[in-house]
Formats: C-alpha cells, structure tokens, sequence
C-alpha cells in the first residue's frame, strides 16, 4: 500500500498533482485507512504511471480523460492527433527561427541608432561629471574591458578615427 506522498513519489509526480487528478477523476478515489489516510494499491501505480506517460506527450488532462479506459482505438486516434499537432508547431518554430536569422544577419538591426555621442556626453554633464572626469571613465572603462570599450564607443556611432583617438588617450590616461 502507498499513502499519497510515497505514491507521488514513486511516479515522479507532485503530491498535489495526484490530489488534483483525483479531484477532476483522472484518479478513482482511494481506499481510506482506519484514520481516514488514503491508501494506494498496485493498480493506482500503473493508472497514475499511464497518466504521466500521456502528459509527457503533451496531451491535455481532458485528451488523457478521454483517453484512459478507453479502447486502445481512442488512445491511438488522440495521440495521432497530438502528433499532427506537434508537427505543425516545429513547422511555426522553424519558421520562426529562419526569420530570427535572417534579422540577426542584418548589420542595421545592432547598429540601431537609439543613442548618439552628444547626447551621452549630455547625460554625463547633467550627472555632474566635468570633461575631466569624463577623461578617467573611459581611462578605467579602457583599462578594464578595452574590447567592450570599443563597443560601446561604436554604439555611440562615433567615426572610427574619433573612436581611435579616444582610445589613444585613455590608454595614455589624458
């Protein structure tokens, strides 16, 4: 005999998923115990594993109603359907993944201007940073992450010369 943890356990489900079904009938009630404790037999086991095993297809808790004790006909015809069902959604998944390449290999979708050089210096001025204080923010962002430097300068859509330039003298820390 099982209580209703060690039944859950056993058929890797949560003890309240094993309420649940018993609750909407997926599950016949249980046997009662002197103390009024559920108690599971053998043939639970193999009810609850058969659930487990259509909602590991993906079927609805209403398909595996309809499913369980039933003629294996019925069985057969929902997972049939189930089936042409999970064709269609990998063929839209990769519909959506050519469309995601194809966005990825456009340079304009990184390069997006949301943010330009002048309006960065503006929002550091109005932070309170002088020019000198900007001079040692690129000089630490350069000494720490020199590649994520770049980056960001190119994000900013500053000319590659500018960007150099730039570079140069946070490297000299000026």
């Amino acid at each position: 005999m099982f209580t209703v943890t060690k039944l859950a356990r056993q058929c890797g489900i949560s003890r309240t998923a094993l309420l649940y079904y018993e609750s909407i009938g997926l599950m016949p009630p249980p046997r009662r115990s002197g103390g009024n404790y559920r108690c599971y037999g053998e043939a639970d086991v193999r009810r609850l594993l058969q659930i487990r095993a259509y909602r590991d297809t993906g079927l609805t808790l209403e398909d595996i109603r309809d499913v369980i004790g039933r003629s294996g006909g019925e069985a057969f015809r929902v997972l049939q359907r189930r089936l042409l069902e999970i064709d269609a959604e990998i063929v839209t998944l990769r519909a959506h993944q050519q469309a995601i390449h194809k966005l990825l290999q456009h340079k304009a979708l990184g390069k997006a201007k949301m943010i330009t050089k002048e309006k960065w210096v503006s929002i550091m001025k109005a932070c309170g940073l002088s020019d000198e204080q900007m001079h040692r923010w690129h000089a630490e962002f350069e000494r720490s992450a020199p590649q994520e430097h770049q980056e960001f300068l190119e994000f900013l859509h500053i000319p590659s010369e500018e960007i150099t330039t730039i570079r140069k003298h946070s490297k000299l820390g000026k």
